[in-house]
């Protein structure tokens, strides 16, 4: 294995102690050092390009940290590193999860991309969420609507193939494709599958039920990363948005991304664990950006540019809760509060009951040792059951081998059993050791059982929990299939059988023991909400979506709320104002005045050049577009059917919710062609009005934003002016901006050199002159170019509002239509109804009243 001799020392090392108590949970300084590759294999590698990366047929990035990129992506982060030598490793913490209780409840939509793996976890989640009283819809590929639905949740089809996601994660890293992919015109499918599942996820947040039409407009979003939309239909709809994954998404120094295999680390590898995520990040962006930016134009959302892209949920400090033991992978020092680490999503163990044959042979004699990859589909499945054969007659183990997809199967001897579909959860506890993949469910149902662990990694995050495995004593170092000889994972099954790898692994179970991980999930989420921007003023359990004046107050209102008030006072409805409860603000980032001129000098630019070429282009997209549309549309329909003939219970339906893209309703839409030529009008007519806002917003912003965020650059803290929404805060901002950068840049000659006098000596005076010299500059030429530049910006975002409106009245719409069946279902007498009209009008007079009150104070 070429690890062995490492991991043998320090279980000698531990042997002794281990006798005494168990281990402890596992410090990541250990990880820390290692970037978990085994070894370059220039066989292994598409060489796509020579450059910083290169692509490894297991689905991981080989990033070369002596780059010239890697080396300028290092430069960001190396100012503030983390010296983790001096912390102590973090302790093993798990916290209880809370009481069944929230305070209120919520339509949640899990949007979930990935394979049923993928998905299964989320189910478990979406049935606990079910318990506080949440409506619960689960978004994801249309194969597993059965799947979701018998577990008792609401299910949105967002399309996309999970299968073919997955052939192409082996061939590719999902990042940057081979040249055999490329020429084969995978490339072009996957894309179009990403355009499709965008989309998909915003319907889930926004449309009815297609099969039982019950109305559903979603107050919080659940998510894994790859399914992209999360963050962006948060924008749109102004709502909470939380991030739940299996494997580490968000930057540390502690370890590198699981897809990154990093090279030529000649300098800190602290720092270059945390630039692999950018990288990786970044490799991302470059190939789905433009896809994920057509998409957010057609919610009528801005688009965002190649820098901002990939570090979104860093930026807007998304809440992310990671499903994943701390006994295993600790919560890293440098990861903020909003980040949590909840244990592994269990599912209960399901009633099974082995035949005769197997039951035959697990009392025949010792526990074998399991081995099996599951949906793993082998290249050559003769020569690697040849393989195992060997090393486990060199092993001297039984044995029980899965079939799996791969259909592994051979002659049976007394020390050999196969075995098909088997509960793992049933399986694993009666093993003496497991080789597998590396998935992260077959990995925890593993460790929580006390079993000693092998993985053999084929792609993806399974190198990354092998290497978990090994660096916690309860396994050998990743075994590659590419790697594998008779004699390697012979020698690797008899350091699974060690008793010092047995102890490691129970030591990791008993702390999991008393782990929840789906409720401590849940409890993450609860406790990243904004409960109190987000509740109605008068049905408190409710969430708010809604606002009405009511003797002058703003008063939060549910759908259910509004509606009833509306029923009683139809003249209510035209003072009903969209109320956000978590409005997303994404603004480009603009590091200095040079370079974020230039950037919006070369965005108009592109802009520009993208209305002129877009003549022939756009008509083109908007064809191919639609057509995807209806095709969509037609396997929606059929799918509709499909379920309606299975569960005939459920309600009929005359026409399709998918308003717009549904077969049913095709001929009250224009035809392909006539889009595609509209596309290529818009286009040209775009040109005008492009090249104004370039040169009266763009870039007087991108210069006023560079000189405002100048000094940061020297250490000195940022003034908040507040967010341009709209005309009014545009004034706002340019006001405080103004008079703020007057006072601070004129003030920064005698406080800055004060500052360093104090700081270093006398010494500290000269340094303290220029860091004031440089606030004059910028700080008041933030202002005085914010005078125009704040205001400008506030007046495009108030005529974009009212211009690009169709998606935020399709929101109020399915809004309102979710608050009448709710009235519809709520059974209100007399009294109740009076009673909530009379809480409306006290709670704004008794709201004037403060006021007043604080007026003559």
């Amino acid at each position: 294995m070429g690890n062995f001799d490492h991991d043998s020392k320090k279980l000698e090392r531990t042997s002794t102690e281990s006798q005494a108590e168990p281990l402890p949970p596992p410090a990541y300084e250990d990880i820390h050092d290692h970037s978990y590759h085994a070894g370059h294999d220039p066989e292994s590698v598409d060489q796509v390009a020579e450059g910083p990366y290169h692509i490894r047929d297991d689905g991981r990035v080989d990033i070369d940290c002596n780059s010239r990129a890697v080396r300028t992506f290092s430069r960001f982060f190396s100012s503030t590193p983390v010296d983790h030598s001096q912390q102590p490793p973090p302790d093993y913490e798990f916290k209880a999860p809370g009481t069944l209780t929230c305070g209120i409840k919520l339509n949640i939509v899990i949007q979930v991309v990935g394979s049923r793996g993928d998905v299964q976890p989320f189910i478990a989640l979406g049935c606990e969420l079910q318990k506080y009283g949440h409506r619960v819809r689960l978004a994801t590929h249309d194969m597993f609507a059965s799947f979701v639905r018998k577990a008792g949740l609401e299910f949105y089809p967002i399309g996309g193939d999970p299968a073919s996601l997955m052939a192409y994660m082996v061939k590719n890293p999902s990042l940057l494709p081979s040249m055999k992919t490329m020429m084969s015109g995978e490339i072009g499918r996957k894309r179009q599958m990403v355009a499709e599942m965008l989309s998909g996820c915003w319907d889930s947040c926004v449309l009815a039920d297609p099969l039982t039409e019950a109305p559903f407009v979603a107050d919080a979003i659940i998510a894994n990363p790859p399914s992209f939309a999360h963050v962006h239909c948060a924008q749109a709809l102004g709502i909470p948005v939380h991030l739940m994954f299996t494997m580490p998404w968000t930057p540390t120094r502690a370890f590198p991304h699981p897809l990154a295999n990093l090279a030529n680390v000649d300098g800190d590898q602290a720092i270059a664990n945390y630039v692999s995520y950018h990288v990786v990040e970044w490799m991302t962006w470059q190939g789905l950006g433009d896809v994920i930016n057509d998409w957010r134009e057609s919610i009528q959302l801005e688009p965002i540019n190649l820098l901002d892209g990939p570090a979104l949920a860093q930026m807007l400090k998304i809440p992310f809760t990671y499903c994943w033991s701390p006994a295993l992978v600790p919560k890293p020092h440098d990861w903020p509060g909003y980040i949590d680490v909840c244990g592994f999503f269990f599912r209960d163990t399901p009633k099974y009951t082995p035949t005769p044959e197997l039951a035959q042979f697990l009392a025949a004699g010792p526990p074998p040792v399991y081995i099996g990859f599951g949906s793993i589909v082998l290249d050559d499945p003769a020569k690697m059951l040849a393989t195992i054969l060997d090393a486990v007659r060199a092993a001297g183990v039984r044995a029980i081998i899965s079939k799996g997809w791969s259909d592994l199967g051979g002659d049976v001897g007394e020390n050999i059993y196969y075995i098909g579909d088997c509960p793992h959860e049933w399986l694993f506890p009666r093993m003496a050791a497991v080789v597998h993949h590396g998935g992260a469910g077959t990995t925890a149902c593993g460790i929580r059982n006390g079993i000693p662990t092998l993985v053999c990694p084929f792609f993806g995050d399974q190198p990354f929990w092998g290497h978990m495995i090994a660096s916690a004593g309860a396994g050998p170092e990743p075994l590659p299939p590419r790697d594998m000889t008779p004699a390697k994972l012979a020698e690797a099954i008899r350091f699974l059988i060690r008793e010092e790898t047995s102890v490691a692994a129970k030591a990791i179970a008993a702390l999991m023991q008393d782990e929840e991980g789906v409720r401590s999930a849940v409890d993450s989420f609860h406790r990243h909400l904004p409960i109190a921007a987000m509740k109605c003023d008068l049905i408190s359990d409710q969430p708010a979506v809604w606002t009405l004046k009511s003797g002058g107050k703003k008063i939060k209102l549910s759908k259910l709320a509004a509606e009833v008030l509306i029923s009683q006072h139809s003249r209510l409805l035209k003072e009903l104002k969209t109320y956000q409860s978590k409005p997303v603000s994404i603004e480009p980032t603009r590091w200095d005045p040079l370079s974020g001129g230039a950037s919006a000098v070369m965005a108009t630019t592109m802009d520009l050049t993208g209305c002129i070429t877009g003549i022939v282009t756009k008509p083109m997209k908007a064809y191919d577009d639609e057509r995807r549309k209806q095709d969509r549309a037609d396997k929606l329909d059929a799918m509709i059917d499909d379920q309606r003939l299975a569960e005939p219970d459920l309600k009929s339906s005359s026409a399709s919710i998918r308003t717009g893209t549904s077969a049913r309703s095709r001929d009250n839409r224009p035809s392909a062609g006539g889009k595609a030529a509209l596309a290529g009008v818009k286009s040209i007519g775009n040109f005008a009005p492009t090249a104004l806002k370039g040169m009266t917003v763009d870039i007087p912003m991108a210069i006023t934003e560079g000189l405002r965020t100048a000094p940061r650059h020297y250490g000195d803290k940022l003034r908040d002016n507040g967010k341009v929404t709209g005309v009014g805060s545009g004034f706002a901002v340019a006001g405080k901006t103004f008079a703020w950068g007057m006072i601070d840049g004129v003030s920064d000659l005698v406080v800055q050199p004060y500052k360093e006098c104090k700081k270093n000596g006398a010494a500290g005076i000269a340094t303290g002159l220029g860091k004031g010299m440089a606030g004059m500059v910028t700080k008041t030429g933030a202002g005085m170019f914010g005078v125009f530049a704040y205001p400008a910006a506030g007046i495009a975002k108030s005529v974009r509002s009212a211009v690009h409106n169709r998606s935020r009245k399709l929101v109020d719409l399915q809004r309102r239509d979710e608050g009448q069946w709710l009235v519809a279902n709520q059974k209100w007498s007399g009294s109740e109804l009076s009673g909530l009209i009379e809480s409306f009008h006290a709670l704004g007079s008794s709201k004037e009243q403060t006021k007043k009150a604080k007026d003559k104070k």
